[in-house]
């Protein structure tokens, strides 16, 4: 008989800040070596559910609740955080929040150092989490100072050094490029594998889907809307109508007019059986295809044989050159630690590069401040909490309008519009401290783009956020390019790559190894090797059809705008 180790029986639970419940009558039972993948959008009660599993609540964060969660038979209510420790392992959304070590051996140790680990044995069970996270080189460094990928990883290897029998996962493909997601995926499959129960909470659908799940877990408004097979929740219209994001490789048949259902598995593009409906496929390929348009030439940023490093022997970026036109919106995508992130540091001043020039407008701007940057152009960072000064959401949105004393009718004006396009405009009076990492990231989008400067990057804008407010987000980008601003995206997600923008720069190894249409850059076997990229599963659905890839990428791509602009 299976063993059940988790139940949620009738479940409500209230914060104290807050008027209404967050969880709404949870019955959920979960048994031992299952593996469960939650979804749902942001502020649905996910991440409630993960700070319930592991004891945060009610433990740390403060409410009512009603009903009844129980781990391995013991109430979580009569159960410290701990002990509960021993049965759940958890690797948090926010990855900072959880590092506690001066080095990545001692993060990864800290689990064993508690349990009194013997050394010799520890720095064994060390060295073999750090080679499977491929962290293994970095052991010597602080956490703080790596990326945000690499990050996510050491936390990963935290959890994994430990020996507990339920692992949870809140997001943990959030800041991981496309590649080390799907060994981070891989990483959790094998895991499960050694009779290990499995809770993943992730928005990136088709990623956790390139390893069987057993259930998915749809959840809305706090509640659970459908517990079923992947199968039978990809073959029915839930995910759409409550803002997730269907594969590519569904939308696309879609598109097409072919009906999915079940029996043509649908979990996976590896299985997904398109049956006798190739044709229409085909067929609607025909019936849009288009020409390439050739996008405005005016450089208005440039980065001439620029050159950074840290420390003296290890270059972070050598000798890039690349330009950015004047209007149009630019994919930098690359591997964990490629430099991307750091190369626009060096753009808007926060590190000053060792060689090179960085022009805007023909003009040199090494010379410029911070401050004097700032008028011509804008970031986002990846992590929100490197951001936020101020403690409720309306100020901190305000804050850069009031720094350059605009008058306060105006600022309310610019902010609420911001805000509504957000997501976050029902949290105008709220403070920061009760939103979740994802909403946390929303209001730092926001604090940037009131200012409308002439060039915006954005670090990873996307991560953490559910479809709706991906594509609301990134409609609010689309206006604001549409307007002359310059979009800089600097991401992992290969959906928003492909959908959004037309031209990718890749960074690999401290070098620009490729600046390519988006779609071809996917298709690039040489490319994907060297920056940890990944085939789109719209390459291998075109040619499970015998399509040409190309054309049917591109098509999708430029079918896709044209649904949006309309739905617009």
């Amino acid at each position: 008989m299976t063993k059940q180790v988790i139940e949620f029986k009738n479940f409500t639970f209230k914060y104290y800040t807050q008027k209404e419940p967050t969880l709404h009558n949870i019955n959920l039972k979960i048994n031992k070596g299952e593996k469960i993948l939650i979804v749902g959008p942001s502020g649905c009660g996910k991440s409630t559910v993960a700070s319930c599993l592991n004891g945060l609540i009610p433990h740390a964060y403060k409410g009512e609740s009603t009903g009844s969660l129980t781990i391995n038979d013991k109430a979580i209510k009569d159960t410290s955080i701990f002990e509960l420790s021993k049965d759940i392992g958890s690797v948090l959304q926010d990855t900072d929040g959880q590092f506690v070590g001066l080095t990545t051996a001692e993060d990864i140790a800290f689990a064993l150092e508690n349990d009194y680990c013997n050394q010799e044995e520890m720095f064994k069970k060390v060295d073999r989490v750090a080679k499977l996270v491929n962290m293994d080189d970095y052991l010597c460094n602080n956490p703080q100072e790596l990326s945000g990928g690499q990050k996510q990883r050491v936390s990963l290897a935290g959890v994994m050094v430990d020996d507990a029998d339920i692992l949870l996962f809140d997001e943990p493909l959030a800041n991981l490029d496309p590649k080390t997601g799907q060994t981070a995926i891989k990483l959790i499959d094998d895991i499960h594998k050694l009779n290990k129960t499995i809770i993943i909470i992730e928005h990136r659908l088709e990623d956790v889907l390139y390893r069987d799940v057993d259930r998915i877990i749809v959840m809305s408004e706090g509640k659970i809307i459908m517990d079923d097979t992947p199968d039978n929740v990809l073959s029915s219209d839930i995910l759409i109508k409550n803002g997730i994001r269907e594969p590519l490789y569904v939308q696309a048949s879609k598109y097409a007019n072919i009906k999915i259902t079940s029996d043509m598995s649908p979990r996976s593009i590896k299985v997904f059986d398109l049956k006798d409906q190739k044709e229409k496929l085909i067929q609607w390929q025909r019936d849009n295809a288009f020409e390439e348009v050739k996008s405005n030439q005016e450089v208005i940023l440039e980065c001439k044989n620029l050159s950074f490093r840290y420390v003296s022997d290890r270059p972070i970026l050598t000798d890039i050159n690349l330009k950015v036109y004047k209007g149009e919106m630019l994919a930098i995508v690359g591997k964990n630690g490629a430099g991307k992130s750091t190369l626009s540091k060096l753009i808007v001043g926060f590190e000053k590069q060792d060689e090179g020039q960085i022009l805007i407008n023909n003009k040199d701007i090494s010379s410029l401040s911070i401050k004097e940057r700032a008028d011509y152009v804008g970031i986002v960072l990846q992590n929100p909490n490197h951001m936020i000064s101020e403690n409720l959401i309306y100020d901190e949105i305000a804050l850069g309008l009031r720094i350059r004393k605009i008058d306060e009718t105006e600022i309310e004006k610019r902010v609420l519009k911001v805000m509504e396009i957000c997501g976050l405009r029902k949290f105008r009076k709220w403070p920061i401290s009760a939103l979740s990492y994802g909403q946390k990231k929303r209001v730092t989008i926001a604090s940037i783009l009131v200012l409308n400067p002439q060039i915006l990057i954005l670090d990873e804008p996307t991560a953490g956020q559910d479809y709706k407010h991906y594509s609301d987000i990134m409609t609010f980008l689309q206006e604001l390019n549409t307007m002359g601003i310059t979009i800089i995206l600097i991401t992992h997600d290969m959906h928003l790559m492909l959908e959004y923008t037309k031209r990718a720069i890749v960074i690999s190894d401290n070098k620009k190894i490729a600046d390519d249409y988006a779609y071809k850059i996917l298709y690039n076997e040489e490319i994907i090797k060297k920056a940890n990229l990944k085939k789109t599963s719209l390459y291998q659905l075109a040619v499970s059809v015998g399509l040409d890839p190309d054309t049917f990428i591109s098509t999708f791509i430029e079918y896709e705008r044209k649904v949006r602009n309309n739905e617009n």
